[in-house]
């Protein structure tokens, strides 16, 4: 269909691609030519299994027929349709994706292109149905790359674009218990009281901001690069409770952490929690095309009924892109993924733990389905990481080397491996995955303070 020569490839995108999150003179990228199941190849058939689900998004696995068969099929009937339009798809699609909401509460669906225009129209929806204007997130969280989606991002990425950003977001402390700052004298305080400290941090800065001026606490159900950081029972129905006594809409960004990726349709869902809107993206079609949605109350849309919701996109509601959604919830549906998820996330825990004890540069591992991370530290004691905040280290940069070497495609974030397989991965491909993993470590041991 294109002829361009594989030994070419690389070259010609170097010359013409500007490169996202890169410095562009250091971009060496992996030339990739197919993909199926858990793995993917590059254009010389070197084999590599996906320990990130390419971008944390290929829930169903790579190279999907029915997605594919459902996307070529619309795309022969009707490729596109104008915003104000509807259409069959249009209509099947919303209707499938309240169905899938927690308790199917959420019946109106926005649909975007993506996480970050998600959160934005989140955020959008929000102060007009609260007519308030602050928006509180948490300092671990990402939240996408636009100007609104970075200023409620609490990492430091949000910094280079600084003051430029969308102005109104207060950031407060993630319930983060390996590295709690408010526990360090006291690490094993019980997990009742470390929720009702991280509680009364959260209720005495809406206190101080004025809950009148709050119009969102915007949050990821489980923070995903920034630590994979699972809430503490009675967090999430805590925030909840107090967005119901301040009158604070509750926004769960489930981009990362939805569609069947913690061992439930949506995270929020681990603790019984109903948000008042929730955003999602990428698991929504696996990333077989680009997708974003805010799924809300139907008193939020109400607000809008007499007055005109003054956003909007030219892609809304691709018809191809939602083809792919509907097709990928049935794919999840029927092939149990969601429970596959929830069983081998106990076999995750297990692998990560046996990892845990063999290395002594592991400080902790941490998964909820397949949602995992491992902490690398110098010291256990001290927890001292080994790559410092927003920085790396060589131990990083050769663990993560080593491992693309032996055919192993996984994400590492400062002094975190994140491993976020699609799916549909077994026990043999996972451990597959951490025997490469099982030798990379050896690397970072011996940076271990004796």
């Amino acid at each position: 269909m294109f002829d361009l020569p594989d030994d070419e490839i690389v070259s010609l995108s170097k010359e013409h691609v500007f490169w996202t999150w890169s410095a562009q003179a250091k971009v060496n990228p992996i030339a990739v030519k197919r993909a199926k199941g858990v793995y993917f190849w590059d254009v010389n058939d070197k084999r590599y299994l996906d320990f990130n689900s390419m971008t944390m998004c290929v829930n169903i696995g790579h190279g999907n027929e029915k997605v594919i068969k459902a996307m070529q099929d619309q795309a022969a009937e009707l490729p596109y349709a104008a915003p104000g339009m509807t259409t069959k798809i249009r209509a099947i699609a919303s209707k499938a994706v309240a169905d899938v909401t927690p308790q199917g509460k959420l019946s109106k669906i926005l649909f975007t292109l993506g996480g970050a225009d998600a959160n934005e129209n989140a955020i959008k929806l929000a102060r007009g149905y609260t007519k308030r204007f602050k928006i509180l997130t948490r300092y671990r969280s990402y939240h996408g790359a636009t100007m609104g989606a970075m200023a409620a991002t609490g990492d430091p990425r949000r910094q280079m674009w600084e003051p430029m950003t969308m102005p109104g977001v207060v950031h407060f402390l993630d319930p983060y218990r390996y590295r709690s700052t408010f526990h360090r004298s006291n690490p094993n305080i019980s997990e009742e009281e470390f929720t009702r400290d991280y509680l009364n941090h959260l209720e005495e800065i809406i206190l101080y901001e004025g809950p009148e001026t709050i119009a969102a606490i915007l949050m990821e159900s489980v923070t995903g690069t920034n630590g994979i950081i699972i809430p503490p029972q009675g967090y999430m129905q805590g925030v909840r409770a107090l967005c119901g006594t301040y009158g604070i809409v509750m926004i769960a960004d489930e981009v990362m952490s939805g569609f069947g990726r913690t061992g439930k349709m949506f995270a929020i869902e681990h603790w019984d929690v109903v948000p008042d809107i929730m955003t999602m993206a990428k698991g929504l079609t696996s990333a077989y095309a680009p997708l974003g949605a805010v799924a809300m109350r139907p008193e939020i849309a109400a607000a809008f009924d007499e007055h005109v919701f003054e956003s909007g996109l030219t892609y809304t509601s691709h018809p191809i892109s939602l083809a792919a959604a509907v097709a990928n919830i049935n794919v999840m549906r029927e092939d149990k993924l969601v429970e596959h998820a929830a069983g081998m996330g106990g076999v995750l825990r297990r692998m990560l733990t046996d990892l845990g004890e063999a290395h002594p540069s592991i400080g902790e591992v941490r998964n909820i389905g397949l949602f995992g991370i491992i902490e690398l530290v110098k010291d256990r004691k001290t927890k001292e990481p080994l790559a410092p905040w927003n920085g790396s280290a060589p131990e990083m940069t050769a663990l993560r080397k080593y491992c693309t070497d032996h055919g192993l495609f996984l994400y590492t974030h400062w002094h975190t491996v994140l491993i976020i397989p699609p799916l549909i991965i077994d026990e043999e491909q996972l451990k597959e995955g951490m025997d490469v993993l099982d030798k990379a470590l050896e690397i970072t041991d011996k940076a271990v303070s004796k």
